[in-house]
């Protein structure tokens, strides 16, 4: 919301400068955003009158004109805009004039003609954005010789307020002008809004069919106005200092009242109007093109303001084309309705809207301004662009508009919430002056809420109220007295932060992509999975929430290939989401991918490129973290989205946390990937899931060591092959390491060497070789028999 300081003033003007003022409204919970004065500074500029002009005697686009300045000798100025006229009363700048930019005004030739002065433009003047094709034109009734700074009031400042959904009552001059009324103990004092008399009993039919969502409506037919009328300055220079545009009287005086009062208003073209005004629900298939040009399909749960052939307005939001008022119209319809908050929220954004008036209808407007509203606008018009108002027509049910509400207001909860006790006078004072009828006993206060403030429903509400009433700086600054204990520390758990540094260490960057991904995308790498639509997403691109991290990554992947990264190491950690809305499911996972060159260029590096085993161990290095690394498996198995022959599901404990693989090469091509990659994702429970480091002497003992090389079929896992020798090597067996796998010459065709070191050590005496030899035969014979494995020799 912006607006005027001037304008507040009229209104209520407490003994507080413009800062002074903004600091308050801030500690009120009305936070300003900021302050800026109304116009560029400039001096030396007065109301002159153009006396007369002639064409310039060497130049067709130049005019000679004699224009009066108050100072008793008309000056001679040469002016090129194309609507300067004799009578006009302008702003002059006089010689000695320093404009915005530090534009100074000397006397000059122009094309051999001397001016002294000159007639200035509203851009020129700082007092519009963009460059002016005229002189800016002043009311006949501006006095001559004027200091137009101070005539025009341009002494003025245009206030931001960065207000919350919950106060939309504050959406108009006259709730600011009530807050700082409030806050200063001061009466507020509006223009006085009497009843305008109809000067016709011609009337427009109105009927709302559905009340719910329209409790009340209020037309009034105008004849004769004349909307070429031109909009007075004092008003185009409020709406601008608001941050409005003028567009014509009509407008700016809907506008205007809005702005002033907090009641949008829609003016109709009654020549453009058939039958009756009808507040109904959208039917299926009717379309309306709006005032910015753009055709919406409608939908059934869309309110609209219609007619006997269809459609005219989007309720609330912002009236249609064909019924809006033009240059040609003559007899307008003038509408001021209370719609209700439901029915207009989220409205204006499901069409790719928003306007000034969803703005306050979705956040409440008061219901029993809809009449003075239209009186107000009314006045307006019939001064502005004549015409004769008729009488008003009204529908209305009280059963649908909103219920007053009593709040309950207890003294010790006051006290217990702002731990302070506050007079009860003081805050029956503070009730009374925000609107509410307080009724006091002996707990605490009886209220009843004013129809403007749509966000008071509970005692917590009026706590709050009579806190930033009050002053939340007048509150007491106390430590709370709380007895905290002290949470037991999950030792085992491995931190997710830590996880993160680990990535980081091994060369990790990580990557943050939305939760929403392509649908497209998405169903490339995972065909089977089911997660939410969004109904509203941000773009089509970013519709459907992600069922895997590898979407995300995939496409940040892309991003940096098309910009010549060629080694590239990104992880997540983040939520995924299956299932539909009502069994949903979010699990927080950590993924990763690798693509590109091992190691980076230089001198000293290679030139292989990453593969599968590279990122399986930079996963191993996070399943160390934990200290258990024998509770993982990794088994071969086939993923939409990997390389079948390149692709293992993850275990821990037996269940499926994860998957790790290549990138399939069909994914890869739909894509139009031109580099393969490694992707893995698990679940962060199962990576943050640890176990407590003990300590075990160490032994005083030798280490006795054994090297064993099997022949296995090609295709056995080699952990298949551990997981029985460590069966059968007894308590005592230290490590184990996989040293070798050979294929080739003295190898069988279809068989492989697999060779292990096997390390034992007892912590209290010396092991012999005859107990060696045992578990070695042990392990052999039960690899034979189980593995197909044999000795090599």
């Amino acid at each position: 919301m912006k607006f005027s300081e001037q304008w507040l003033r009229e209104w209520v003007s407490p003994q507080l400068d413009v800062q002074g003022l903004a600091d308050q409204i801030t500690m009120a919970g009305l936070e300003v955003d900021a302050i800026e004065p109304a116009a560029a500074l400039f001096s030396g500029v007065v109301v002159g009158e153009v006396v007369s002009k002639e064409p310039h005697p060497n130049a067709d686009k130049l005019s000679l004109c004699q224009v009066e300045d108050g100072s008793g000798e008309p000056a001679q100025v040469v002016c090129g805009a194309p609507n300067v006229a004799a009578g006009q009363k302008v702003p002059f700048a006089r010689v000695g004039a320093v404009l915005p930019g530090d534009f100074k005004i000397n006397k000059a030739k122009l094309r051999g003609v001397e001016s002294r002065g000159m007639i200035c433009s509203a851009s020129e003047l700082g007092m519009a954005e963009e460059t002016s094709s005229g002189i800016l034109e002043l009311p006949a009734s501006a006095p001559v010789g004027e200091d137009f700074r101070t005539w025009i009031g341009l002494d003025d400042h245009c206030i931001e307020v960065d207000l919350t959904p919950n106060r939309g009552d504050c959406l108009s001059i006259k709730g600011l002008a009530r807050e700082v009324g409030v806050l200063n103990r001061l009466p507020v004092e509006g223009p006085r809004i009497e009843p305008v008399p109809a000067a016709h009993d011609d009337a427009f039919a109105v009927r709302v069919d559905d009340a719910e969502r329209c409790p009340r409506y209020i037309g009034r037919l105008i004849k004769g106005v004349d909307v070429t009328a031109e909009t007075p300055l004092w008003m185009v220079e409020r709406l601008r200092r608001s941050g409005v545009r003028s567009i014509d009287a009509v407008v700016d005086v809907t506008n205007y009242v809005m702005l002033e009062l907090g009641q949008p208003l829609h003016a109709f073209d009654r020549a453009n109007l058939q039958g009756t005004v009808i507040v109904r629900l959208a039917r299926e298939g009717e379309q309306l093109v709006l005032l910015d040009g753009q055709t919406v399909a409608l939908r059934d749960d869309t309110l609209v303001i219609a007619d006997e052939r269809g459609p005219l307005a989007i309720a609330g939001v912002m009236g249609g084309e064909h019924s809006g008022v033009s240059a040609a119209t003559r007899d307008i319809f003038l509408e001021s309705a209370f719609f209700s908050p439901l029915a207009v929220a989220g409205q204006a954004r499901t069409y790719g809207l928003h306007t000034d008036a969803s703005h306050r209808f979705e956040r409440g407007v008061d219901p029993r301004l809809t009449g003075e509203a239209v009186e107000r606008a009314t006045r307006l018009l019939v001064d502005i662009t004549g015409g004769e108002p008729g009488p008003l027509v009204e529908s209305c049910s009280e059963a649908h508009l909103p219920d007053e509400r009593e709040v309950r207001l207890r003294a010790a909860r006051l006290e217990q919430a702002l731990g302070k006790r506050l007079p009860a006078e003081e805050v029956a004072d503070i009730l009374e002056r925000l609107g509410m009828a307080a009724t006091s006993d002996s707990q605490g206060w009886h209220t009843r809420v004013p129809s403007w403030r749509f966000d008071l429903a509970i005692e917590e509400d009026l706590v709050e109220e009579v806190a930033r009433i009050h002053g939340y700086n007048r509150l007491p600054v106390r430590r709370p007295r709380a007895r905290l204990g002290l949470r037991a520390d999950h030792e085992a758990r491995v931190p997710l932060s830590r996880l993160r540094r680990q990535m980081v260490a091994r060369g990790y960057q990580e990557a943050v992509t939305y939760s929403f991904v392509a649908p497209e995308l998405q169903a490339a790498l995972l065909p089977d999975a089911v997660s939410p639509r969004l109904a509203n997403p941000i773009s089509s691109d970013l519709s459907v929430m992600r069922a895997s991290l590898f979407p995300g990554l995939v496409r940040a992947l892309e991003y940096n290939l098309n910009r010549q990264q060629n080694r590239i190491r990104l992880f997540e950690a983040g939520l995924i989401f299956r299932g539909e809305l009502d069994a949903l499911e979010q699990t927080p996972m950590l993924g990763a991918l690798a693509c590109g060159p091992r190691e980076p260029e230089g001198w000293a590096g290679g030139r292989e490129r990453v593969d599968f085993f590279d990122l399986k161990g930079d996963l191993e290095s996070l399943i160390g973290l934990g200290g258990e690394p024998e509770t993982w498996r990794f088994e071969p198995a086939e993923h939409p989205a990997l390389h079948p022959g390149q692709s293992a599901r993850i275990l821990h404990r037996g269940e499926a946390v994860g998957w790790i693989g290549a990138l399939h090469p069909g994914v890869r091509a739909q894509l139009g990937l031109r580099s393969d990659a490694l992707l893995f994702e698990v679940r962060q429970d199962a990576l943050t899931h640890g176990r407590i480091a003990t300590f075990r002497p160490l032994s005083r003992y030798p280490e006795v060591r054994r090297d064993l090389a099997f022949l296995v079929d090609e295709s056995l896992p080699v952990q298949a092959l551990l997981d029985t020798l460590r069966a059968q090597a007894g308590e005592w067996l230290a490590e184990c390491r996989l040293f070798d796998v050979y294929q080739g010459k003295g190898v069988p065709e279809g068989r492989k060497s697999v060779a292990l070191g096997l390390t034992w050590q007892h912590p209290s005496r010396t092991l012999n070789d005859e107990e060696i030899n045992q578990l070695v035969d042990a392990i052999v014979a039960e690899s034979q028999q189980h593995l197909g494995a044999e000795l090599r020799g």
